[in-house]
């Protein structure tokens, strides 16, 4: 591909092969739609003002639900327009100063806020290593998987209203916490076993109007793209109520996602085959072409006082034992209805070694261990003050797809 007339973009992990979708607010206080290019977001609502894309009355909008709405086709010939648009040699915007001036923003000039309006939002279980950590540690004396965990993507429902964008803080959460020892009565406070978990999630279109099913041979035509995301975690308060149903109050307290989604077409070339499933899934749940995804991500964590900062873990999505079509078609697989602006959450990211865990509980082993920071500082999980950072990106060839990075500030309770 060729390169763009935008200064830095070639190289960048931002460049032609990548042009991801957000939302930025100006002086104005009004969010507008943009591509990120490089360090700068193409304002596509100035771009169409000017004649020179389709779609004004959906970019001059403060989310991207409106161009969700349209679907596919129209995805991919925004995604054509604007390739060509950023393209070298291409003078319709590089050469008109004041259109170049409007509408190719320095990202410092602007606020990239939460992209979508989340219609709904469910996470998921699909790191078999996660899961396998997590009931280990929960259950050390039980099978650490579920029976059902090789026959079906394991999730739950999560709660839309508190996914906010990556840089708002998040408050540690109070909630009610198992007894100190037998025979007791359980406590209430502030959270004193605050997690992370590092995943990967996907955006979708609309699906079917009727709520039927969606078949993974369809998923390409609904998934819109993928984003960084952090389901913080509250591990005292989810295990406590996590008998006998799932997570609720130690997860629906702040989920976090990254300003720019990339779009599935712009992650085809890091497309792969998944991990072996046994036994192999029911035919509804079955794939016949590549869904993993080889993105590297790392894991840090920045202490308030020193400000240095630790990667504590790296990681890769390609180990998944569920993928995104797999997902999606397990959810919809009783006719529940998908709508643009959807959100779903892989789940936490582990690999099979101690350096590529994806959550605090399994690189503490539960509070067990102490991780290590370069200030000299320990951790078994966040102190009021940390920042946790996430990145990811993907390489194939001379290409690279950055997802950018996703950060959250720990603030101590509002008590």
């Amino acid at each position: 591909m060729a390169g763009s007339w935008v200064r830095g973009a070639d190289g960048s992990g931002f460049g032609l092969e990548n042009l991801p979708y957000g939302v930025v607010r100006g002086a104005d206080g009004s969010g507008r739609v943009a591509v990120r290019i490089g360090e700068y977001a193409l304002d596509l609502a100035a771009v169409a003002q000017a004649g020179l894309l389709d779609g004004d009355d959906v970019f001059a909008q403060p989310t991207l639900n409106a161009f969700l709405e349209l679907g596919p086709a129209a995805w991919s010939a925004t995604r054509a327009r604007v390739t060509e648009l950023l393209s070298a040699g291409n003078s319709e915007i590089a050469y008109v100063p004041e259109l170049a001036r409007r509408a190719l923003l320095p990202l410092d000039g602007v606020q990239a806020v939460l992209p979508i309006e989340v219609a709904d939002y469910v996470d998921f279980f699909s790191s078999i290593e996660h899961a396998s950590n997590a009931g280990r540690i929960f259950r050390p004396d039980a099978e650490p998987l579920s029976p059902n965990y090789r026959a079906l993507p394991v999730g739950y429902h999560g709660r839309a209203a508190t996914v906010v964008v990556s840089g708002t803080p998040v408050r540690r959460p109070c909630g009610q916490r198992a007894p100190e020892q037998s025979g007791a009565a359980p406590t209430f406070g502030p959270e004193r076993a605050l997690d992370v978990e590092l995943e990967l999630g996907f955006v979708t279109g609309p699906g079917p109007r009727s709520g039927a099913p969606i078949p993974t041979s369809d998923a390409e035509r609904v998934i819109f793209g993928f984003v960084l995301l952090n389901d913080w975690s509250a591990r005292e308060i989810q295990r406590w109520e996590s008998q006998p149903l799932g997570p609720f109050l130690g997860k629906s307290f702040a989920t976090s996602i990254a300003p720019w989604i990339v779009p599935l077409a712009a992650l085809e070339p890091l497309r792969v085959a998944g991990v072996e499933q046994s036994p192999r899934p029911l035919e509804h749940l079955a794939v016949s072409e590549p869904w993993a995804l080889d993105i590297d991500f790392e894991l840090a964590i920045v202490p308030a006082d020193s400000g240095v900062e630790t990667v504590v873990s790296r990681m890769n999505s390609r180990g998944l034992y569920w993928n995104a079509a797999q997902q999606l078609a397990h959810a919809t697989s009783n006719g529940a209805v998908v709508r643009a602006g959807d959100l779903f959450g892989s789940g936490t990211i582990s690999g099979p070694e101690p350096g590529t865990l994806g959550c605090l509980l399994e690189l503490s082993w539960g509070g067990r261990d102490q991780i290590a920071l370069d200030d000299g500082s320990t951790r078994t999980f966040l102190q009021d003050g940390d920042t946790v950072v996430i990145r990811g990106a993907g390489e194939r060839g001379a290409t690279r797809i950055s997802l950018g990075d996703l950060r959250g500030q720990v603030l101590p309770p509002d008590r």
